[in-house]
């Protein structure tokens, strides 16, 4: 299993692994303060909802570690890093449900604390929570392999977009723990990985993941999915989630939605994978949801190359939301949620009697 996020209680740092570097280089960043776990998601060192969340977890833990103000000043402090840290990604809704677990267990410590004990009780605590998040991730993760793996049938190419792996969560993978799930089965299967531009997480990430644990995969250019599956190459696509709304709206990495169309007209099943932690159902449509933009250099630039115009005018959306009717099913740690969306989604999540 790939240690995308990890405590290390020798050093007292969380070390994560440097995705902007794959696949020429595997870094292990050591990271000693919450500042530097801010720039590591904003920067997409950290990336992939499940993994955010869990190092924002962590890094609220780094933050606590810092401080040596008073009692009456650690309430503050605390509110100070939740707001840091969630500022770095805004469509992420796993960042912004760790921060508050961990947030909540924190300030319960906090009023049970005795004077002089407050500011050690909320930095274990908020360690204890980090670490139980990370755990609860790579379970449900399995779990949701698990749940996945029965709509792979042996023989089977499916498609992928981006990287919803090991690297994007804790260790496992949501779309890629399906893949995961049905290799521990014994199956035999193909795998297309869209390049996805324009971070090209699926050329560098999802790749390497498949190439190390040796599943057999093929990389294509986004442009390339029509095609094959016009030709019948394709028997099934499954992608993760960042977040996925009351009513079953799926807001995924740029590029998802023209895939689910394209699997809709070509009659292909579009599955997506996703722990109940990416559910926010504060949100019932697409259009809720704040789509992040990003730098434009991530287009008219590939490192130092510039491949565009200087001076030409640029829009970088990082997600787009596909609708539910193009969705077969979600494959959740919850079990399988089936359409109707609105109506299952809140069965499952226990939102509504059964």
């Amino acid at each position: 299993m790939i240690d995308t996020v990890v405590y290390n209680e020798i050093s007292d740092t969380v070390d994560f692994i440097d995705q902007t570097l794959l696949p020429v280089e595997k870094k292990i960043v050591a990271c000693r303060d919450v500042e530097r776990m801010a720039v590591a998601i904003r920067r997409l060192e950290v990336r992939g909802a499940p993994a955010i969340g869990v190092a924002a977890a962590f890094g609220v833990y780094l933050g606590l570690n810092g401080f040596k103000g008073s009692d009456e000043a650690l309430p503050k402090h605390l509110k100070e890093i939740v707001r840091l840290l969630g500022s770095t990604r805004p469509t992420a809704v796993n960042l912004f449900w760790a921060l508050k677990r961990v947030q909540d267990v924190i300030e319960k410590a906090i009023k049970a604390a005795p004077a002089g004990e407050k500011w050690s009780a909320a930095r274990d605590a908020a360690l204890a929570e980090a670490l139980t998040i990370r755990e609860e991730d790579i379970e449900m993760c399995r779990t949701i392999g698990r749940c996945g793996e029965p709509f792979l049938k042996n023989g089977d190419t499916w498609l992928t977009h981006c990287n919803a792996g090991a690297l994007a969560t804790a260790g496992y993978g949501t779309a890629l723990g399906v893949f995961r799930a049905a290799k521990e089965a014994g199956k035999t299967f193909h795998v297309y990985v869209d390049e996805t531009r324009p971070l090209l997480q699926g050329a560098r990430l999802t790749a390497w993941e498949l190439f190390q644990e040796s599943i057999s995969a093929t990389l294509i250019c986004d442009n390339m999915a029509a095609s094959l599956m016009a030709r019948g190459k394709i028997n099934g696509v499954v992608v993760g989630a960042d977040r996925i709304t009351a009513h079953g709206f799926v807001a995924n990495k740029i590029g998802t939605y023209g895939v689910a169309v394209l699997a809709h007209y070509h009659k292909i099943p579009f599955y997506v994978a996703a722990p109940i932690s990416t559910f926010d159902l504060h949100l019932e449509h697409g259009d809720d949801i704040e789509i992040e933009e990003r730098d434009h250099r991530e287009i008219t630039h590939v490192g130092a190359t510039r491949l565009a115009p200087e001076g030409v005018d640029v829009f970088n959306p990082a997600f787009d939301v596909t609708p539910p009717e193009l969705v077969k099913a979600i494959f959740t740690n919850h079990g399988i949620i089936k359409p109707p969306f609105t109506k299952n989604i809140a069965k499952v999540l226990g939102t509504t009697k059964s």
